[in-house]
């Protein structure tokens, strides 16, 4: 049988498995492994399946999942969030549309010690959704703003899909990091933006809420200073090469226990909570990485990322309209199925691809974020919507689904300008790196 009728076969399967609910990661190990043994042998098929699984779980380079995830889930646990969110506050809050601006400028900062999308999200809806319930908030935008501001944790280093990316393309996971800090400014400068005009063309959106003076809002940074410390220390440490990423996730995931203990707000309750969850988020990222080595072999025995690449190189199209399609593709496949699965499920198809027409892969990497990040509160799977839905229950005693759906809507056309304006000036996303490097 041929090997791309083989690979497509397979590829169908996969698909049709991930509709019956299976997880992500068992199902692309489960047909990499049989597809792989089916071509080559099946004693080279356990092989490669034992190989690889116990590669992603004894890897010092992936030591940096485990740890960053630890960092955001102390912090988490530690109540930073809250401080973040009160000094944004005390800048914003006084303006139209000013807590859901705070919002999005606390995920941000949230984000530099979290690294989680839907992490970020669960945050930030339980600390602003009670605050912009008390002004009166319309629900679409209170929701809207904190399922789209919890995307900025994919952007702002550090960055589990990031790290992924740059595991699975053999890039520096440090000039990633590097280059995700200036998109993810401009993403929450353009979401702020975003909220300013909603609230001149519908001001009840967001009314004004308490206006502080400046010396309580200077006052208010101070709550601030050690999670700005620890990022600084984490950033800057990779930027001088002072230590590997690696050694940064474990300074960053030191910095925020010492932070948390010397100010009080961690429990040992909360501790254990913050270790339980790492654990299981970490197994499940190092299985879906584990699982996407298996079918990148897979599919590397069947030739299509090749085929696929010597297709478009043939194809007389600008690299513009070809990197157009992969765009669009990656923007569907984000609204079917989980960001990193998908990260790491096209990285082997189209990452040769994009080489071929002579595109930066740092630069490549972001944009693939940034795109991803529509496919967190986009339906049908939209997980940091679903997030927001499920806190609001709790803490605001509810809204409607469709609400929060409708509220994103703002946020994705600032996401969609966002990508036009990084694809015309890559220099916002490689200067960095570029300076670094």
């Amino acid at each position: 049988m041929d090997p791309t009728l083989i690979g497509v076969i397979g590829i169908l399967i996969m698909l049709a498995l991930f509709m019956t609910r299976m997880p992500v990661a068992y199902v692309m190990a489960l047909v990499g492994f049989i597809g792989f043994s089916f071509m080559i042998s099946w004693k080279g098929g356990l092989n490669l399946l034992s190989r690889n699984i116990y590669e992603a779980f004894s890897s010092y380079g992936l030591t940096t999942i485990p740890l960053f995830i630890l960092m955001g889930q102390l912090a988490f646990n530690s109540g930073i969030s809250r401080r973040l969110y009160d000094t944004a506050y005390k800048f914003f809050g006084s303006t139209r549309g000013g807590l859901a601006m705070a919002t999005v400028s606390a995920c941000t900062a949230f984000g530099a010690v979290c690294g989680s999308s839907p992490a970020t999200a669960a945050t930030m809806a339980t600390v602003g959704l009670p605050e912009m319930k008390r002004y009166n908030y319309a629900d679409e935008l209170s929701c809207g703003s904190v399922a789209s501001g919890g995307g900025l944790g994919m952007i702002m280093p550090p960055s589990v899909v990031l790290i992924v990316y740059g595991v699975l393309t053999e890039q520096s996971i440090g000039a990633l990091f590097v280059a995700g800090v200036l998109p993810a400014l401009l993403m929450t400068a353009l979401f702020i933006i975003a909220i300013y005009c909603l609230c001149r063309i519908a001001p009840e959106q967001g009314p004004p809420g308490e206006k502080f003076s400046w010396k309580a809002r200077f006052k208010s940074l101070s709550q601030t200073i050690d999670t700005l410390a620890v990022f600084i220390l984490v950033m800057g440490g990779l930027f001088v090469g002072l230590f590997t990423p690696t050694e940064a996730a474990a300074v960053g995931s030191f910095g925020v226990l010492a932070v948390s203990l010397l100010r009080r707000n961690l429990t040992w309750n909360s501790f254990v909570k913050a270790l339980y969850e790492t654990l299981r988020t970490s197994c499940m990222v190092m299985f879906l990485i584990a699982g996407a080595v298996v079918f990148g072999k897979f599919l590397a025995v069947t030739r299509i990322p090749f085929n696929i690449a010597s297709w478009i190189g043939g194809l007389d199209l600008p690299p513009f309209l070809v990197l157009a399609a992969v765009v669009a593709i990656y923007f569907v496949g984000g609204c079917l199925m989980d960001a990193l699965a998908l990260v790491m499920l096209t990285i082997p198809i189209f990452y040769p691809v994009v080489l071929d027409l002579g595109y930066d892969p740092i630069w490549f990497g972001v944009i693939i974020v940034l795109i991803t990040q529509i496919g967190v509160i986009t339906p049908p799977v939209g997980i940091n919507v679903y997030v927001v839905f499920g806190v609001a229950q709790n803490v605001i005693g509810g809204v409607p689904l469709e609400s929060v759906f409708k509220g994103i809507v703002p946020f994705l056309i600032a996401i969609v300008v966002g990508i036009i304006i990084m694809t015309i000036f890559p220099q916002i996303i490689l200067y960095l790196p570029d300076l670094m490097y």
